[in-house]
């Protein structure tokens, strides 16, 4: 059985967070996350993931206007 800790890591991992790039500090404030707080940050990733595209294109025509 996989205890909290290792599958909030193990969860974030799978969406894409660099986990191993993390401190050991940061690990244990991920690691003694609860599980809605977990959710609740998979959520946003998984909503500003869908909308990554769009928010790049906008960002390389604003950048492009300002020069």
């Amino acid at each position: 059985m996989t205890s909290e800790p290792d599958r909030n890591l193990r969860d974030l991992e799978e969406a894409g967070f660099p986990v191993q790039a993390f401190s050991e500090q940061e690990r244990a404030v991920f690691s003694s996350l609860s599980r809605t707080e977990v959710e609740l940050i998979l959520d946003i990733k998984a909503r500003l993931d869908e909308v990554e595209p769009e928010v790049q294109a906008h960002a390389v025509v604003a950048g492009a206007a300002l020069f």
